[in-house]
């Protein structure tokens, strides 16, 4: 136990420093374009969604004011 002890309290400090360092982001201009295609179908499948949450929204309160008023 004791062992163990001293191995995690020898690489934690060493891990602790690992990350330390300026991130470096290579990214060239094929992994930009790849992300804006991925975001413009994430777009393109949002707006019908929303779209579509409005119209269900729309009909529930349409029914529910019908009914308050005694249409059917």
């Amino acid at each position: 136990m004791k062992a163990l002890a001293t191995l995690i309290g020898t690489i934690a400090p060493a891990t602790a420093f690992a990350a330390s360092g300026a991130r470096v982001d290579n990214s060239g201009i094929f992994v930009w374009i790849f992300l804006g295609f991925c975001a413009l179908i994430i777009v393109a499948q949002v707006i019908p969604a929303v779209l579509l949450f409005f119209g269900m929204v729309k009909g529930f309160t349409a029914k529910s004011e019908a009914k308050a008023h005694g249409r059917s």
